[in-house]
């Protein structure tokens, strides 16, 4: 039962982590096509090791959840976790910021 929740939990870190990154790329990609897209570029490009971390930490997450021990799975629970909660706090910072121009 606590691999079947590590497992979850571990998706779920996984999922923010990438929608994090993946927004980040959306961004990247739009700010470099358009003239004037400097500074934003430059904003998504410091944030792409927080992505990358947390997106790492979401994949040792389901790499622990992948073990037999109950250990391992409250180690894969809060590793997922914390990726999740911050990956998700991360994407909302981001698209705050560029809402409101600064």
């Amino acid at each position: 039962m606590v691999n079947l929740i590590a497992v979850l939990v571990a998706l779920a870190g996984l999922l923010a982590a990438a929608a994090h990154g993946g927004y980040l790329a959306m961004l990247g990609s739009a700010a470099n096509r358009r003239a004037g897209g400097g500074p934003i570029s430059d904003y998504v490009r410091s944030r792409v090791p927080v992505a990358a971390a947390t997106l790492g930490i979401a994949l040792l997450a389901l790499l622990l959840a992948t073990g037999d021990s109950v250990t391992a799975d409250i180690l894969a629970i809060m590793a997922g976790a914390g990726s999740g909660v911050m990956g998700y706090q991360s994407l909302q910072s981001t698209r705050a910021r560029l809402r409101t121009g600064g």
